[in-house]
């Protein structure tokens, strides 16, 4: 997609009003020049967050969190930056202008503009007829069943799609959309022998959505038992991929963001259910794999994921797929365990929300879960029983790091119930291995268990290492940089100052680079191919995403601030107390300067 013009970006900032903006999320009162409330990002009593309407700043002095209007969007909302100045434009009325967009790519993007405005209006169109029309009072009745009420039909756009062949057709037809156009939304289908009708007939219809809420597509059910299949989706098509997207996620973004988990369904109804119930960071898979994309989408929302679904078999393998790549994108992912046959619907309609947080509250890793099940199921009775759910289960601990509170309650409880010693347990997932490491100091060849008799002993192969992820200090130093290319007169005297304890040691070269090419960073860049890329990679970065010198300021100060109290932390250790007095007046200078900046000083 063409970069938006910097022109753009900045009538965009200048549009926002961010008292408003940030008042969207958490009550402020004007103090002075400036507006406090409670931080959205974590749960505190006493106001720490404040916002600087001048400057469209907002920091907090709890938990660091800060920026400008387009940062808050982006946490808050989960998008990425040209999404969030999309978002920003549509609410404050700004017309965005693209860069040298190649004539293909712009007629793509405004045939999919006009498809989402379909969809749009079609979604409209059902969830009027719901509503109005006496041929979908069956369908009311069953949702009035499923114990959901009419504000949450209405914030969520159900409806009913009529019985008739060409209701949708003809409307789009009259609103100046092709029959091709209405197929490639998804909301119409050709005939075998010709013509085309509606894809949707005499069904209950969900919107799903973009996390910005626009309608991609539908998922549509059966009201009556005799109509096959119970559920239809939209087919795959240039706007709908099944596997991208989660249903719920443009309600349950912000609730999520504030309560720090996410919780994953698998049908529309149960979104609803607990939406209702007060469980807004609720959003649905429609199906029991998690995809990459959705496990991205989950991230970008919460750290924390928890799994509401159905317990079968089927599932069981991909949610231990979906716990490994949760785990190395710094997710933690939890199974809630549902009573055998219910769903999250079922079960806040027959017990209510507190039921239903109880299980959140009790969720359980995934290696813990599966430990459970492989435990309930096995014969316990008898000696190969107890071997078989040992062979079961060592793959499981061997999945869960070491030295972790999960790996020793997960060992503690399988020991318990098999009455075994631990090194049963952890024996072949040292083998697996191939007996890298030791224990207590020990060789690992003398400290291996040769597990319980009949056990396999041999060494598999070692598993690969680790993906390397990138720690969150090190995305504010990049940015950081990157401020620096895009506001070079205030970018330079800063780069001087941030020199060792400010950057990693893999970004200070970066610094050193930007230092002598400022005005043009991809200026005789160095032979080293990784560090010439991570200056490219922080010089499009400025390029795609402009900022202002008062963000840039604030984002030095964070840097500062974080150097002194790591500075502090190892005074304390040496018991440097000459060295502490020094960091403990230069770090109260530093927030002298953060509230200056954020307008509380005097």
């Amino acid at each position: 997609m063409a970069l938006f013009t910097r022109g753009s970006v900045e009538r965009v900032k200048e549009a926002v009003d961010m008292v408003e903006l940030v008042g969207a999320r958490t009550d402020l009162r004007r103090v002075g020049t400036r507006h406090v409330g409670l931080c959205p990002f974590h749960d505190e009593r006493t106001p720490s967050f404040s916002v600087n309407a001048e400057h469209a700043l907002y920091h907090c002095f709890g938990c660091g969190e800060s920026g400008d209007s387009i940062k808050f969007v982006r946490e808050t909302e989960g998008l990425d930056f040209a999404e969030a100045i999309e978002h920003l434009a549509e609410r404050y009325g700004v017309e965005l202008e693209r860069e040298d967009e190649d004539p293909r790519a712009e007629e793509d993007r405004r045939r999919r503009d006009r498809l989402m405005r379909l969809l749009d209006r079609t979604a409209t169109f059902y969830a009027r007829f719901l509503w109005d029309a006496a041929e979908a009072r069956g369908a009311r009745a069953h949702l009035a069943e499923r114990g959901l009420s009419d504000e949450t039909l209405r914030t969520f756009r159900v409806g009913y799609a009529p019985s008739a062949w060409n209701r949708v057709l003809v409307a789009g037809q009259r609103d100046g959309y092709a029959p091709a156009e209405m197929v490639a939304a998804g909301v119409a289908q050709p005939g075998r022998d010709g013509g085309y009708f509606d894809r949707f007939r005499a069904r209950i219809t969900f919107p799903l959505t973009d996390p910005r809420g626009r309608v991609l597509g539908f998922g549509a059910r059966a009201v009556r038992d005799s109509q096959k299949p119970k559920y239809l989706n939209s087919s795959e098509n240039e706007l709908y991929r099944k596997g991208r997207h989660l249903f719920g996620i443009d309600h349950a973004r912000a609730p999520a963001a504030k309560a720090g988990r996410v919780v994953v369904v698998e049908g529309y109804t149960d979104v609803l259910a607990l939406h209702g119930a007060g469980v807004e960071e609720t959003v649905a898979i429609m199906g029991t794999a998690l995809t990459p994309e959705q496990l991205t989408e989950l991230g970008r929302a919460a750290t924390t994921v928890l799994m509401a679904l159905d317990a079968d078999a089927s599932g069981q393998e991909a949610m231990l797929r979906a716990a490994r790549a949760a785990t190395e994108r710094g997710m933690e992912l939890r199974v809630v365990a549902l009573p055998e046959g219910s769903d999250p619907a079922e079960l806040v309609a027959a017990k209510g929300a507190a039921a239903f947080e109880r299980l959140l509250s009790a969720a359980v890793s995934v290696p813990e879960f599966e430990a459970g099940r492989v435990l309930d199921g096995a014969d316990l009775a008898s000696t190969h029983g107890r071997d078989r759910a040992l062979e079961l289960i060592r793959p499981l601990v061997a999945a869960t790091p070491e030295r972790s509170v999960v790996r020793d309650e997960l060992v503690r409880r399988v020991t318990d119930r098999l009455e075994v010693p631990a090194s049963y347990v952890t024996g072949a997932s040292i083998a697996a291995r191939g007996g890298a490491g030791a224990r207590n100091g020990a060789d690992a060849s003398s400290s291996r268990d040769p597990g319980p008799p009949g056990a396999d002993s041999g060494a598999s192969a070692p598993r690969p290492p680790e993906p390397a992820t990138r720690a969150p200090a090190e995305h504010a130093e990049q940015a950081f940089l990157a401020m620096c290319v895009g506001e070079p007169t205030p970018g330079r005297e800063l780069l001087e100052r941030a020199g060792a304890g400010y950057l990693s040691e893999r970004l200070l070269p970066v610094r050193d680079h930007l230092l002598e090419h400022l005005s043009d960073p991809l200026a005789d860049l160095p032979e080293d191919e990784s560090l010439a890329a991570l200056i490219t990679e922080i010089a499009m970065l400025a390029e795609a995403e402009p900022s202002s010198e008062p963000v840039l300021r604030l984002s030095f100060l964070q840097l500062e601030l974080r150097r002194a109290d790591r500075d502090l932390r190892a005074a304390a250790r040496e018991r440097d107390y000459d060295g502490q007095r020094t960091l403990l007046a230069e770090r109260e200078r530093v927030r002298e300067q953060l509230a200056e900046l954020m307008g509380e000083a005097g």
